[in-house]
């Protein structure tokens, strides 16, 4: 059995251009996974966008970060209002285990465990480009993780940018130069 009591809020690295997020969240499993491949419930704390379920097939995926709470305050300067990325399934093994392209060269894999009543979410991002892009995709990961945990338990999430800003300087502190 997985222990979820010590689950790190940050994600961490796990090889070299790699990082793994976890969250626990209340289940059932069919429940979690509905969270992160229907589109319209992933839109409700990430993008939108329809997934195939067989590999190979390929989607779009559309943010607006604006529309992920009540409070749409705090967009930094540079950021559009929606952002578009073309993406590849490359697994899709319900429910349990998605993987998807991160153009232009990374890979997102979510997997999920039922650990009694509860979900153990492990988001890894791996072939992140640089350390400035390992800071902006774990404040991002993190901060849309956050908004899932809130959602899944039935309650309002805070505002995605003032989250994300904060979570910026965070991992700006932690992620090795």
């Amino acid at each position: 059995m997985t222990d979820m009591t010590s689950l790190s809020r940050h994600a961490f690295m796990t090889e070299p251009l790699a990082l793994t997020i976890q969250r626990k969240l209340p289940g059932p499993i069919e429940r979690i996974w509905d969270y992160v491949t229907d589109s319209d419930l992933r839109r409700q704390w990430l993008a939108s966008g329809t997934m195939p379920s067989q590999p190979g097939g390929t989607f779009e995926l559309v943010w607006r970060n604006d529309e992920l709470s009540a409070d749409s305050a705090g967009r930094p300067e540079g950021f559009p209002e929606e952002q578009r990325m073309q993406s590849e399934m490359i697994a899709f093994e319900a429910p349990h285990r998605v993987v998807f392209s991160w153009p232009p060269s990374g890979e997102v894999s979510i997997e999920l465990q039922a650990v009694g009543r509860d979900v153990l979410l492990t988001l890894t991002h791996r072939r992140i480009s640089d350390r400035r892009n390992m800071v902006m995709v774990g404040a991002g990961w993190h901060a849309h993780l956050d908004i899932l945990e809130v959602k899944a338990a039935g309650k309002n999430p805070a505002a995605f940018w003032p989250a994300w800003l904060r979570l910026r300087e965070e991992y700006e502190a932690i992620v090795p130069a």
